[in-house]
């Protein structure tokens, strides 16, 4: 009957529970899929090569998305400037989804993927990271004061 009772109402420690799980596994998946390849090219020592999907340089790219996909990947995954870090990595993927709508020709397949983690992204900016995040440590008072 506890099960019914906690699938039926709305507890906010479920809530941030879910959302510590949901910052984790996402901020990780890119971190290592993405942010730690992007490290090793920035300290590699060779010539930055990556892609100019919008125009604004192949390094300016790659400084970009170094940013979203390690940086703040790792800023998710503890809970500090949530908010703006999860817009960031929004606007990464949106970014990813046009050059392979538009420029590659890409069928869904290739898309799928791209478009759920802007999704989860988004969903992390809108709901925010929680309670079990630095960001509610540093930030309570100031909730308590609107």
């Amino acid at each position: 009957m506890k099960i019914i009772n906690y699938l039926t109402n709305n507890y906010g420690e479920g809530n941030d529970y879910g959302l510590l799980i949901l910052r984790i596994v996402s901020g990780l998946v890119i971190f290592y899929g993405h942010g730690i390849e992007k490290i090793q090219m920035l300290f590699s020592g060779n010539e930055i090569q990556f892609l100019d999907p919008i125009g604004i340089g192949g390094t300016t790219s790659f400084f970009m998305a170094f940013f979203a996909e390690a940086i703040c990947a790792i800023l998710i995954i503890v809970g500090l400037f949530t908010r703006w870090s999860a817009l960031v990595l929004s606007t990464n993927f949106l970014v990813i989804l046009f050059y392979h709508i538009y420029v590659a020709n890409d069928g869904f397949q290739v898309l799928e993927s791209r478009f759920l983690y802007m999704l989860v992204y988004v969903v992390i900016m809108l709901l925010g990271p929680g309670r079990i995040s630095i960001d509610y440590l540093i930030f309570k008072n100031k909730r308590k004061i609107e």
